[in-house]
């Protein structure tokens, strides 16, 4: 039986596209938080970070634990349709900070242009599939 058919699909109750879309967001969350934790400094590399002081890794390490911690909650919520989609709502709103963080560091000229270039489509790539997915959770199946 698909989720749609376990919880009748409503109004409440997604497709089964839109649940397992919003897993694979969690999952894609934490693994890119245990990646931010801990492989700090390879990650900031492959984020454009060429050599990042101890205050970029710091910061960096935070926001790795947000994405584990982002990523739980949509795992611990998956069968709870209207909570399963708050929590991709959340995570699409903290993926438009981190593209208007970056967005503001390109327009200010703060010396990490390629860095902000770069991560500005990937944040903003995520923000859109939020939405998606959120408008489908949103949606009967």
């Amino acid at each position: 039986m698909s989720f749609s058919e376990s919880a009748g699909a409503d109004r409440d109750h997604p497709d089964d596209l839109a649940r397992l879309g919003a897993i694979a967001i969690a999952l894609g969350r934490i693994a890119i938080g245990v990646g931010a934790a801990g492989l700090t400094r390879p990650a900031l590399r492959a984020l454009g970070f060429t050599d990042p002081d101890g205050a970029t890794v710091a910061l960096a390490r935070l926001a790795g634990g947000r994405d584990i911690a982002l990523g739980l909650h949509g795992l611990a919520v998956r069968d709870d349709p209207p909570e399963l989609r708050r929590s991709v709502l959340l995570g699409a709103a903290v993926d438009a900070g981190d593209a208007a963080a970056f967005a503001v560091a390109l327009i200010r000229g703060d010396g990490i242009d390629r860095t902000a270039a770069m991560n500005i489509p990937i944040a903003g790539s995520a923000v859109i599939a939020g939405a998606w997915v959120a408008s489908r959770l949103s949606r009967p199946g």
